[in-house]
């Protein structure tokens, strides 16, 4: 066998291997660790996933639309570091956030998603499903 045979297998051998400990080391075994979940997903209290919807709107307009229904520059303060950090898609609202709601004439113009409503909680504008508070989007700083 040449060098070059010894080299062309060992190189494959080493590819085959790190293929398999990558693949054993995405999710653990079932019932075993917390596994690698899909972010467009939130799991409920009963184990089942369901799909989150995004917010469809982009800060800059839920910025304008906050503007134009009177919102001034300022008004909100940003969330502790920690709320905010654990503020994020498919996990429930923090403990800790006053529930509250964005101007009504913003609401009005925001995409309407059935069971779901739309929060404030620091300056960020957040989508919440309404059954469970878990956090379908965040807009970030829309409020700032």
């Amino acid at each position: 066998m040449t060098n070059f045979s010894k080299h062309i297998r060992g190189l494959t051998t080493m590819l085959g291997l790190a293929l398999l400990v990558t693949s054993a080391q995405a999710n653990p075994p079932e019932g075993k660790g917390k596994g690698k979940h899909n972010k467009s997903e939130a799991v409920d209290s009963g184990g089942a996933v369901s799909s989150l919807v995004t917010a469809g709107v982009t800060v800059a307009v839920a910025r304008q639309y906050a503007l134009d229904s009177g919102f001034k520059a300022g008004g909100y303060k940003p969330l502790p570091p920690g709320i905010q950090k654990n503020l994020a898609r498919g996990k429930p609202l923090p403990p800790g956030i006053a529930k509250r709601s964005a101007p009504a004439g913003m609401i009005s113009r925001l995409p309407h998603h059935a069971g779901h409503e739309w929060q404030v909680a620091g300056t960020d504008l957040v989508l919440v499903q309404v059954g469970t508070a878990i956090v379908a989007d965040v807009l970030r700083d829309v409020f700032r």
